[in-house]
């Protein structure tokens, strides 16, 4: 495998996985429907992403496009994507579990989820500011890089979610705090490694751009 494909599978690996298992409103309906209901519950909210996140990538990449030739905006975007992952790795590290409201579980769990995702900032400042970028790059060196990119990200963020939903609804709790605290902070400190490789890429464009 090359240094390239190697470089896109593993950040979409680490996002997806991150975005998996994170603390949010999706994650919260994903526990909530599984605990209260069945597995099956929490897989429909689980799978919401593959419906939601199509029209923001396409929105994303066609604004994107148009700017595609300033690499003064390339380094922005890079330096703000840079940011935001950052803030995903401290608050990884900083979380201390999970807390978990049950009262307004109620069936419609597919409609509940994709509702809830086109209404999380989360999913639009991650393509706006990481994943188009990413989507960018990949597609410079080939299309394979682009499709193990996707692929990667969507199997473990979609996989992580499924895996957490079974969980949930075999033991009516998630895991044990502590596990998915040390889970939380590994990833955070893989996030902040990440954030960095983000920020070299905005200097890089800086750089073309003064040139």
């Amino acid at each position: 495998m090359s240094e390239h494909l190697f470089h896109f599978i593993s950040a979409g690996v680490l996002l997806g996985l991150s975005a998996g298992v994170s603390p949010g409103p999706l994650l919260t309906l994903v526990l909530t429907q599984s605990i209260k209901h069945n597995r099956t519950e929490g897989i429909k909210v689980a799978i919401t992403p593959l419906i939601t996140d199509l029209p923001i990538i396409l929105t994303t990449l066609l604004i994107l496009n148009q700017v595609a030739q300033f690499n003064l905006i390339l380094a922005a975007i890079s330096f703000v994507g840079g940011i935001f992952v950052a803030y995903l790795g401290v608050e990884s590290i900083k979380i201390r579990g999970l807390n978990i409201n049950l009262q307004d579980a109620e069936p419609g769990s597919l409609k509940k989820g994709i509702i809830t995702n086109l209404l999380n900032p989360s999913p639009y400042l991650f393509w706006a500011t990481v994943g188009t970028p990413l989507l960018f790059k990949s597609f410079q060196i080939n299309l394979l890089s682009t499709i193990l990119f996707l692929t990667s990200f969507y199997v473990f963020l979609i996989g992580s979610k499924i895996m957490i939903a079974t969980l949930a609804a075999r033991t009516k709790f998630f895991m044990n705090q502590k596990t998915y605290v040390i889970i939380m902070r590994i990833l955070g400190v893989a996030l902040l490694a990440f954030s960095v490789i983000l920020i070299v890429e905005g200097v890089k464009y800086l750089q073309l751009y003064k040139h």
